[in-house]
């Protein structure tokens, strides 16, 4: 096959919450961008933005698909990939799709860059510290995974297979590619269908249904705007600096899930009762939990001259008046 860039950016999992809003950050600084999602999570509803424009294209499809996958690289000079399992309860639920997906399809990414010389952004996630208790976290410091027979980590242990591969691909093959380690990234358009607590909680609030925070509230989160997380992809992925690297993308803000609830409660002006539900009555019997996730953003801040800054009262109300 002929080799011709005739796209900027593949996005995988384009359609995706993430994924939609930096297709349309490309498209608004002049890019072309090709989506590859199988919409098993996405949505082509958030693309509407995106869909008429001539320099967009989106193709329906897997990143499990192995000659799919490598066509559509070998058009693209860069890829930004996300197509991942996502969401707790998914994860929980459906292992065998979580690590196939993640371990296959990073695969397939990565062997189809290194045929065409493609430079590859990997999005990985704050779940590669596991329980580690050394906050805030540090790309170098040490992951502590829980045991096999809890599924929870079966999705960490699949992220750190793919950043595994690729810095073997980088250090073996010489492939630029660039680890994004990403922190609770919330925003308009994401949904709680999944287990991510900040839409749950606003969706739950907004109809006044009990507001339902699950363990004892104490666990700490840090949560960072969309926008602001686009923008430091889009950096690193531009910055010949970061080939090599692993970058922790997110806020230093931390907030207890407790807080966070009755904080949806307040700016939302609703009078929905936050209710405590045990973890053994929300997720299987192997579920475990961490009591702490937060950031070291030092070399994020090295490489791109700053880090997310929006606090949570504001990123509530965006999601609210969207």
């Amino acid at each position: 096959m002929q080799n011709t860039k005739k796209y900027d950016y593949l996005v995988t999992g384009g359609a995706g919450f993430i994924g939609s809003h930096l297709c349309e950050r490309f498209l608004s600084r002049g890019r072309s961008v090709l989506v590859l999602d199988d919409l098993s999570t996405g949505s082509l509803a958030n693309l509407d933005k995106c869909s008429d424009n001539p320099s967009f294209r989106l193709v329906r499809g897997s990143v499990l698909n192995k000659s799919l996958t490598k066509e559509l690289v070998h058009q693209c000079r860069k890829v930004i990939h996300l197509a991942a399992a996502v969401g707790v309860e998914k994860i929980i639920r459906e292992p065998v799709e979580t690590i196939e997906t993640n371990v296959m399809g990073t695969e397939n990414v990565l062997k189809a860059a290194e045929s065409s010389g493609t430079h590859v952004f990997i999005t990985s996630t704050s779940e590669i510290y596991g329980k580690s208790e050394d906050v805030p976290f540090r790309e170098n410091g040490d992951i502590v995974l829980g045991a096999t027979n809890r599924s929870r980590w079966s999705y960490a242990c699949s992220k750190a297979i793919d950043e595994f591969l690729a810095l073997a691909y980088w250090k073996a093959k010489g492939l630029p590619v660039v680890i994004g380690r990403l922190f609770n990234t919330v925003g308009p358009r994401q949904s709680g269908r999944y287990g991510m607590v900040l839409p749950r909680f606003i969706e739950q609030a907004v109809s006044g249904n009990p507001i339902t925070v699950f363990g004892d509230g104490k666990q700490t989160r840090c949560f960072s705007l969309v926008y602001e997380i686009v923008d430091a992809i889009i950096s690193l992925i531009e910055n010949p600096d970061a080939v090599g690297k692993v970058v922790n993308v997110g806020s230093t803000q931390e907030i207890s899930i407790g807080d966070l609830a009755e904080r949806v409660r307040r700016i939302s002006g609703s009078d929905s009762e936050i209710v405590l539900v045990p973890y053994e009555d929300a997720y299987p019997e192997d579920f475990e939990d961490m009591h702490r996730r937060a950031p070291d953003v030092s070399l994020l801040r090295t490489l791109t001259g700053k880090t997310p800054e929006a606090d949570i009262d504001t990123i509530i109300r965006k999601i609210l008046n969207n």
